[in-house]
């Protein structure tokens, strides 16, 4: 949630937990405009939680993402062959929000 706390946004009774976290990506998932077989074959290849991950990223960096379901595919693919982890996406994402600039009275 610190790397990506625009997710937060879509939550419709917040997020407490995974579940939570998962359902609102689901719902994010839509609003990104990812096709629901991109998001299905994501999961079967990242796993559930990983997949939430992974929205909740490309939510908070879509404006510089131009296809939010092709770069879900391409990391799908990338995952496939080993060469994709969530880890330093987490981290490129954490370093960014510390980096954003704060709205004033924040």
């Amino acid at each position: 949630m610190k790397a990506c706390p625009d997710i937060a946004d879509y939550a419709i009774d917040g997020i407490a937990n995974w579940r939570d976290f998962m359902t609102t990506a689901a719902q994010v998932r839509a609003f990104l405009g990812i096709s629901p077989s991109a998001y299905g074959e994501a999961q079967a290849v990242l796993g559930l939680e990983t997949t939430a991950v992974v929205i909740a990223c490309i939510l908070q960096r879509s404006e510089h993402i131009q296809s939010a379901g092709g770069y879900l595919r391409v990391l799908t693919e990338k995952a496939r062959t080993g060469e994709f982890s969530v880890g330093p996406m987490l981290m490129a994402c954490l370093k960014g929000v510390q980096t954003a600039p704060q709205a004033i009275g924040a």
